[in-house]
């Protein structure tokens, strides 16, 4: 189940909030310029879909965006527990970074854990299938996939080049990373 716990960035003990409830991850995420939506598919799809089931499962929503916000194309990407790249892949993201474009990703499959770094505090956000996150430009951010990954993701761009991660060199990342852990739990 989705789920969003924030903090103030010098606590990585104690939230502030910890919800499991769509609205009020939307409510807040909204808050800060963070999109998060719930799509339901628009007809079932097998464990081994095709990035073109998928794309037309979740057509009238990638339409959507694509219209609203400018995105020109879209993909699909997956990984599992025994990719064998799995670890490298985790370790790429697991420092605080931003990009020049909008990360946007809707979960079809599985779960993964973006954290979210805006005006002194943290935003853990735990999104699993049927949840949508874009995370704007610019916007200081981790994302964790777990020790044993599992998700089907899409993911919508304006330009694939301007998806870039760009580190900041802090070390918040690793201070929340116990946290994002139980979160995800490992």
């Amino acid at each position: 189940m989705s789920r969003l716990t924030v903090y103030n960035e010098n606590d990585t003990e104690t939230p502030i909030l910890d919800t499991r409830d769509a609205d009020a991850i939307s409510a807040e995420l909204d808050k800060v310029g963070v999109l998060f939506e719930r799509w339901p598919a628009e007809h079932a799809l097998p464990a081994d879909a095709t990035a073109e089931q998928i794309g037309e499962a979740y057509a009238a929503d990638i339409e959507r965006l694509q219209a609203q916000f400018g995105y020109q194309t879209w993909d699909v990407i997956g990984i599992h527990p025994q990719h064998p790249d799995k670890d490298a892949m985790r370790a790429k993201f697991l420092d605080e970074h931003s990009h020049s474009e909008d990360e946007v990703r809707f979960f079809v499959d599985g779960a993964g854990l973006f954290t979210l770094h805006i005006g002194g505090k943290v935003y853990a956000t735990l999104c699993e299938a049927n949840d949508l996150i874009s995370v704007p430009a610019d916007t200081h951010h981790w994302f964790d996939m777990g020790e044993a990954p599992h998700f089907k993701v899409i993911r919508l761009f304006n330009n694939q080049e301007g998806w870039v991660a760009k580190f900041t060199g802090t070390d918040i990342a690793s201070e929340f990373r116990p946290a994002g852990e139980q979160i995800l739990g490992q």
